[in-house]
Order: C-alpha cells, then sequence, then structure tokens
C-alpha cells in the first residue's frame, strides 16, 4: 500500500526539542500513529514540540514504541494571544480538573497555577501535576497551539501577592460590591494578566483583604453563582474580549 502524501490528521508532540531534519516519536505518541492511525514509511504528518513551530515531517522508521521521522517543512505559526495571560486557580475535584485545562489551552492561557487558599478543596501532588501536563499536550494536539501552556508549581495565596507585584494587570474574581471591573473592560493595553479565581466558598475576607492592600482589582462576573472552572473560562473570555481577540 503507498504511503499518504497528505498530512495525517492528528497532530503529534515530540517531547524533545527538534533542532535537525530528524524527530523521534516515543510511548503513547508513537503508539498511537504506528497502532491507531496505521502509519507507513513515507506517510507525512504534522508535529509541534512546544517551542511554536509546526513541522511537516515524513515517517521513515516504525518500531514498538518509536516511530522516527524525517523533517521536510518548518512554519512558524503562532496561535497565542497578543497579551500573556495567566491564571491561579483553586482546583476543582475529578473531571473538572481535566475540563478546566482543556478549555484554557483552547482559550490560549499561557499558564495555570495551582492556587491554595483557605477554602480550597483540591491539593494537586505530583502525580496529578503530571497528569495535568498530559492533559495539556492533548488540548494543544486538538486546537493546534504550538505552545504549551505551562503547569506551574502550587502557591499560596499569600506567596502568589507577594510574587506577582512586577505583574502589569492582576485581577481576582470576586462577587458583589461596589466599584467592582467588568473583565471585558479591564485596561487593553497590558501585555501582562495574571487572573486568580478562587475555590467554591470564595476567597476570605482576610484574603480580599490581602489582595487589596497588594494592589489587585475584584472582578465581578454577575449576578450569578459560578462554579471555578466556569469562572475560570468566563474570566479568560473576558480577558480575551478586552483585548479585542474575541468580539
Amino acid at each position: 500500500m503507498p504511503a499518504r502524501d497528505t498530512p495525517m490528521a492528528d497532530r503529534y508532540f515530540v517531547e524533545t526539542k527538534i533542532t535537525g531534519d530528524r524527530a523521534l516519536l516515543v510511548e503513547e505518541e508513537a503508539r498511537h500513529l504506528a497502532r491507531v492511525m496505521r502509519a507507513r514509511p513515507g506517510d507525512r504528518v504534522t508535529l509541534f514540540d512546544g517551542s511554536g513551530v509546526e513541522y511537516t515531517a515524513r515517517v521513515t522508521e516504525l518500531r514498538r514504541d518509536e516511530v522516527e521521522l524525517k523533517i521536510v517543512a518548518r512554519d512558524q505559526i503562532d496561535r497565542e494571544l497578543p497579551f500573556r495571560l495567566r491564571l491561579a486557580v483553586a482546583l476543582p475535584k475529578g473531571d473538572r480538573q481535566r475540563w478546566l485545562v482543556e478549555k484554557a489551552v483552547e482559550l490560549g492561557v499561557a499558564q495555570i497555577t495551582p492556587l491554595r487558599t483557605a477554602r480550597s478543596i483540591a491539593q494537586p501532588g505530583e502525580k496529578a501535576l503530571r497528569r495535568m501536563t498530559r492533559w495539556v499536550i492533548d488540548a494543544s494536539k486538538q486546537c493546534g497551539r504550538n505552545r504549551l501552556m505551562e503547569i506551574a508549581r502550587p502557591q499560596t495565596w499569600s506567596d502568589l501577592l507577594a510574587d506577582s507585584a512586577a505583574v502589569g494587570l492582576r485581577i481576582y474574581a470576586h462577587p458583589g460590591g461596589k466599584g467592582q471591573a467588568r473583565a471585558d473592560r479591564v485596561d487593553p493595553t497590558a501585555s501582562d494578566v495574571l487572573a486568580a479565581v478562587g475555590p467554591e466558598g470564595g476567597f476570605t475576607p482576610d484574603e480580599v483583604d490581602a489582595a487589596r492592600r497588594a494592589g489587585w482589582q475584584p472582578i465581578d462576573l454577575g449576578p450569578r453563582t459560578l462554579r471555578v472552572e466556569t469562572a475560570a473560562v468566563v474570566l479568560a473570555t473576558l480577558l480575551a474580549a478586552s483585548h479585542g481577540v474575541i468580539q
């Protein structure tokens, strides 16, 4: 059976940065290409390595848990937001974490920091962080991003406030109260935005007071109570809208 000259539908992530004219897929990525997609030598596929470059490659050799490929084209394709958007989120439990990660990748978020607050429920360990990174890769393959969203180390609320003093725009979702801004009307010139979403029970009065003293701006997402993952996605969407990305 002849090789397929049009690129196969799936994109594949290469764990090692591609520097020459060869690339190697390993383990899960290699098994998917070889066994599920039934690739053959000569087939063309699309690769990315998280550096922002998208590669067209041809399969040269298939082994048990490895697929070797030859790079035939490189394209610097930018599908990122025009500003750096980071989310600090008190993670929900279970499958809702995966949904949050996937949607954040699709919306162009650059980084998620699991947030530890007084009312946090989920406290991700090393295994959970590795699992979240795998979700980032899967979502990036699906949505076409060539840079991976970073899963940062967990931080406490107080540490986040202390470490973020130099960030251009710092906001946190907090319902009610006068004088709170709308997320789609924040400074559209901010090139670095850090947005925080608290746990199901919200930030405590002490945490809100600490944020105010640290210069953070509260954002009201409306009259209804949102789940953590919903609030994070809404906030990211409205911030993108404030920068003209979504209209």
